[in-house]
């Protein structure tokens, strides 16, 4: 499993970046990308399903950022 940290990184750079990491990867495979509460994961959750892509899990973490496990399509 692939991981990005995107905390810090603002919108809509955060989703470029994920788009990007995606695109290089196989059909099937995870990628988890730590993301900053709010408008990031919310953003980045809704761009990567319009594209057809999988979330597959939310969860947030002691710093209160946001870990988000994506399947790519």
């Amino acid at each position: 499993m692939e991981e990005l940290d995107l905390r810090g990184v603002k919108c809509p750079m955060n989703f470029v970046k994920t788009r990007l990491k995606l695109d290089k990867m196989e059909p099937g495979a995870h990628l988890c990308v730590l993301l900053d509460p709010g408008e990031p994961v919310e953003s980045v959750s809704e761009s990567v399903m319009s594209e057809g892509h999988s979330i597959e899990s939310t969860e947030e973490q002691a710093d209160k950022s946001f870990r988000v496990l994506i399947k790519r399509a």
